[in-house]
């Protein structure tokens, strides 16, 4: 009796199996590296803004303060709708991207002048730990954490109702209740984004979708870390004054 076909088809799986793996560890690390351009920008973008002074003074003692405060919610809300991104090329979603995040940092511009810059990198270390260390759990364990995004999307409506309602009441309380939600609540997002972006891999798809699923990908692993990082800066951030 010959046993060949069956050997055959193991050896045709281990390979289909080491294509699949090569192919999701490229495709996560494109989305790690976009990500990382995108902070990278934020943070040129915040910096400069913070310390060309007219320039903060004409965005953040205006009423262009409100375009900076609501102007990413907004861009995330209509420039990557998905009818608007199916549209679009790769490299249009890319470029969207860069854009919000360059948008996103003058929005951030303040922290330079509230916070120590000591304390600022401080607390970017420690989201760095934390998220990697989040982003690690969320793509290796076999739990399913669809629950787990499910509740913190519901906890992220709240927070982020509360969080526009207290610009105008100006709580104290309700500015350290908020904070500490928002560590909790991006927590568990970063580890449910991670596996969900694993999990929508597929080594079929084009090489232009692809492309988009991981620019989108890293859109929402970018925005767990920058909340994340400002909630945590509100906590643990020391002021100047």
């Amino acid at each position: 009796m010959s046993f060949e076909p069956e050997k055959h088809a193991h050896n045709m799986s281990a390979q289909t199996t080491t294509e699949i793996d090569v192919g999701l560890q490229d495709h996560m690390r494109k989305v790690y590296n976009v990500m990382c351009l995108g902070l990278i920008v934020t943070g040129l973008a915040a910096y400069a803004v913070a310390h060309i002074e007219p320039l903060f003074q004409l965005i953040f003692t205006t009423p262009l303060k409100w375009a900076a405060i609501f102007g990413p919610l907004l861009f995330i809300w209509f420039g990557f709708s998905p009818a608007r991104v199916a549209r679009m090329s790769s490299a249009g979603v890319q470029f969207a991207f860069t854009l919000f995040s360059a948008l996103m940092g003058v929005s951030m511009a303040y922290i330079f002048k509230v916070y120590a810059g000591a304390d600022i990198m401080r607390v970017f270390f420690i989201t760095s730990g934390m998220f990697a260390g989040i982003s690690l759990y969320g793509y290796t364990t076999k739990k399913d954490l669809s629950g787990v995004g499910s509740f913190m999307i519901m906890g992220l409506i709240g927070l982020i109702i509360a969080s526009v309602v207290n610009i105008f009441l100006q709580s104290t309380a309700m500015h350290f209740i908020t904070s500490v939600l928002g560590v909790i609540i991006f927590t568990g997002l970063t580890a449910w984004d991670t596996q969900r972006i694993k999990e929508s891999y597929h080594m079929s798809y084009g090489r232009e979708e692809m492309t988009k699923f991981a620019i989108l990908g890293a859109l929402s692993l970018y925005l767990n870390f920058v909340l994340l990082f400002q909630h945590l800066l509100s906590l643990f951030g020391g002021s100047q004054d």
